[in-house]
């Protein structure tokens, strides 16, 4: 096979990458949608919309500091098992003669290696988001100038009672004010406007070329993230994630020991790092499960105003009852497949829309045309609320 499908050796399979590459932006849209229905009843909480990126890049850099401080993987890859180890590529001859033969050695994560994969996954992302940001309005920009002209005012914000030298005077006082700083500003935007579809475009043709790779069983490395840091991504043993236990559990004890202070101030700072401990433990499941709840009471809160909001359906009122027979008016056949003019097996069936009785087309028509009333009832008609029926039961 060229590619591994199963769950079989220390290298994971393309889609647990894929989803543990993709649980951030799936989490960060959740939680923005959380946020912003919760804003709707705590306005206060707008405020966090408004600096979304930065409360997002915040929250990101605690929990992959932590997971990296404590598991040697970022929360993602924690969650599905995995775990980063630094690659060392060393050069083995076997025998005399032989090709030399490359070795690929895993080892733990170097400091350096643990604070540039935060920056990778924090302060990368972050500075992306920013750049996406300034494109968008950048662009929209460029579009409101092309509906409404190279300036900024529009048909709306014209004064009809202006006689032009007020906006003259203001657009000199705007040239004046400008500053360099604004200057510099506006070229900045414009510049991050032009490149940026390239920077985007270049990224991400890298990213889709080695996770093609990757899937291809042609390299061990899923991202240019992760080959520039030299780390693969390895499923971690059932050995490992209980020597990482104890290994938690050994640093926490010795952060515990390093406390100083009297008695009571111990006691609290050992309080407060046992809570710091458990959030930090819980926050990932924590946010998901949280999430996936507030989603779940969500769609059941809907589900409850539809059904309380829905109308009351009432069944349908019976229908009106059949026009009766004028006293002078023609008989109705007791076979209703004959016409009640010409006595006859009906042919073209047509019916008359004021009474509802169906004649022969031909009868139907002389007779309307020639009275102007059915023939039955002897309402007032027209030819032109003759109705031609095309199934004659």
């Amino acid at each position: 096979m060229l590619f591994q499908v199963g769950g079989q050796g220390s290298r994971p399979t393309f889609f647990e990458m894929a989803a543990a590459q993709q649980l951030p932006a799936s989490l960060r849209a959740a939680l923005t949608y959380s946020i912003g229905v919760l804003a709707l009843r705590r306005p206060f909480l707008h405020k966090v919309l408004d600096y979304e990126d930065e409360f997002f890049a915040l929250l990101m850099l605690v929990l992959q500091t932590h997971s990296l401080r404590t598991t040697d993987a970022s929360f993602a890859e924690t969650l599905y098992g995995l775990r980063r180890r630094a690659v060392k590529i060393k050069m083995s001859k076997n025998r005399p003669g032989m090709e030399l033969t490359d070795r690929v050695q895993h080892s733990g994560l170097q400091k350096h290696q643990k604070v540039l994969s935060v920056a990778f996954m924090v302060v990368l992302p972050y500075f992306k988001s920013k750049l996406h940001s300034i494109y968008k309005r950048e662009r929209e920009a460029t579009l409101q100038a092309s509906l409404w002209g190279p300036g900024d005012i529009r048909f709306d914000d014209v004064d009809p009672f202006d006689n032009g030298e007020a906006s003259v005077d203001s657009t000199g006082v705007l040239t004046a004010e400008t500053s360099s700083w604004e200057r510099i500003r506006k070229r900045t935007k414009a510049i991050i406007g032009a490149f940026y579809p390239w920077l985007h475009a270049t990224n991400e043709g890298l990213a889709f070329a080695y996770q093609l790779l990757y899937l291809l069983d042609a390299t061990g490395f899923y991202s240019p993230d992760l080959h520039a840091l030299g780390i693969h991504v390895c499923r971690a043993t059932g050995q490992e994630i209980m020597d990482n236990s104890s290994k938690i559990s050994n640093m926490r004890s010795r952060e515990r020991e390093r406390l100083r202070g009297p008695p009571w101030l111990k006691a609290l700072q050992s309080m407060l790092l046992s809570c710091i401990y458990t959030s930090l433990d819980y926050a990932q499941t924590g946010l998901i499960a949280a999430v996936f709840f507030f989603k779940m009471m969500e769609w059941w809160y809907q589900s409850a105003e539809e059904r309380m909001s829905a109308p009351t359906v009432y069944p349908p009122p019976p229908p009106p009852p059949p026009p009766k027979v004028a006293e002078g008016g023609i008989p109705l056949p007791p076979d209703r497949a004959i016409c009640p003019l010409c006595s006859q097996k009906r042919v073209n069936p047509s019916v008359a829309a004021v009474s509802g009785f169906v004649f022969c087309y031909t009868c139907i028509f002389r007779y309307v045309t020639q009275y102007k009333r059915c023939p039955v009832t002897l309402m007032p008609t027209t030819a032109d609320q003759i109705r031609k029926l095309f199934h004659d039961l």
